[in-house]
């Protein structure tokens, strides 16, 4: 598992490859992945019940770390937009037994759209 407790994924970018196929066997009936973001070999991808994030391990990154942070124990969450001069959005997630995981995002994305996804299933 990735150790939130020492990292937070900074400056991702929008994903110019989607990775539907790469997490596809991960997903539940029905599960829509809203967006991916990468680093240089790890992502994010955004789906409407939760947050998967992938680490690339090894020489090639052929080798995966894939873990899954479901919406369902978030507790809080803050989302910071984009400015004229500050083009960084950042996401911010407290999950039960977790705690705090925070996301950069760096130019263009649809960080509202992921933070209604995140209150449409929190406040149900």
């Amino acid at each position: 598992m990735i150790d939130f407790d020492n990292c937070k994924y900074l400056k991702l970018r929008k994903d110019r490859t989607p990775r539907d196929k790469d997490v596809a066997d991960l997903l539940i009936p029905g599960e829509q992945v809203l967006g991916s973001y990468t680093t240089l070999r790890d992502y994010v991808v955004f789906t409407d019940k939760r947050v998967i994030a992938v680490n690339a391990q090894g020489v090639t990154g052929a080798k995966r770390d894939f873990t899954s942070l479901p919406y369902s124990k978030v507790t809080v969450f803050s989302i910071e937009t984009a400015g004229v001069m500050d083009i960084d959005s950042e996401l911010e997630l407290y999950f039960s037994g977790i705690g705090r995981v925070r996301f950069e995002f760096f130019g263009s994305s649809n960080i509202l759209a992921i933070g209604q996804a995140i209150s449409r299933y929190i406040l149900r």
